[in-house]
């Protein structure tokens, strides 16, 4: 049986001329259930997220042999701080303010703290559905990383416990984009975390006298706008 290593990971230096995937999820083997682990194509842990508690609690952001890269500190009005290092609250490296929280947008605006030296204006933005654990991180007009769910043609349902990270190729640190999704995921809002244990759809096959009913469908959560809630609809794909 295969199982996750954190030992032979490679090191992804910030100005990678390639996009770089990981796979996101808190099932990785070899790792502690419910640490948020980032693994290459390989199955190598890449970067892990450790928090203390859910609510409140510090996270830390480590490297394949250990590390520690960043601590994340959230404070009670849905800010973040991100620290160099293990070493408390000395080198503090940037700031995030959670702008936006629905069921259906989370955005966050993220300052970098040797950059803006005092200014107001915001370095990355980070925009996405914590639901359908899809989120995009901005520098400007450019795109710097995107998560993704991982669809496969004709799969029966999808699973929302492990994702897809890309990093685009250019000058940001991708420990930076991890530390960041990990806020993300971490920021979602308090309703969804009923739904997290639900794939995002299935397909199922019901057998029935009942006229309409029988066939193949497709269960799917949809937003309703009236409600502002998630309701499971069935769409007809086939007989």
């Amino acid at each position: 049986m295969s199982t996750a290593t954190t030992t032979s990971a490679p090191i992804y230096p910030a100005n990678t001329p390639i996009p770089i995937d990981l796979f996101v999820s808190k099932k990785h083997p070899g790792l502690p259930r419910g640490v948020l682990g980032f693994a290459d194509s390989s199955g190598n842990i890449v970067y892990r997220v450790n928090r203390q508690c859910y609510k409140y609690g510090k996270a830390v952001l480590l490297d394949s042999a250990g590390n520690t890269l960043f601590s994340l500190y959230p404070h009670h009005d849905g800010s973040w701080q991100g620290f160099k290092g293990d070493e408390g609250d000395k080198d503090l490296v940037f700031k995030v303010q959670r702008i936006l929280t629905k069921l259906k947008r989370t955005e966050l605006e993220v300052f970098l703290v040797a950059e803006n030296q005092g200014e107001l204006t915001f370095d990355f933005k980070v925009i996405g559905c914590h639901f359908q654990r899809s989120c995009t991180i901005y520098k400007g007009d450019s795109i710097v990383a995107q998560t993704s769910l991982m669809h496969k043609l004709r799969q029966i349902y999808v699973r929302r416990s492990k994702f897809r990270l890309t990093v685009f190729p250019g000058s940001v640190d991708p420990s930076l984009v991890v530390a960041l999704v990990a806020i993300f995921l971490f920021s979602g809002p308090k309703k969804f975390r009923v739904l997290d244990k639900f794939p995002i759809s299935m397909t199922v096959r019901i057998i029935s006298q009942k006229p309409g009913w029988r066939g193949r469908w497709q269960l799917r959560w949809k937003h309703d706008k009236n409600t502002g809630l998630y309701i499971l609809r069935r769409f007809k794909i086939g007989t």
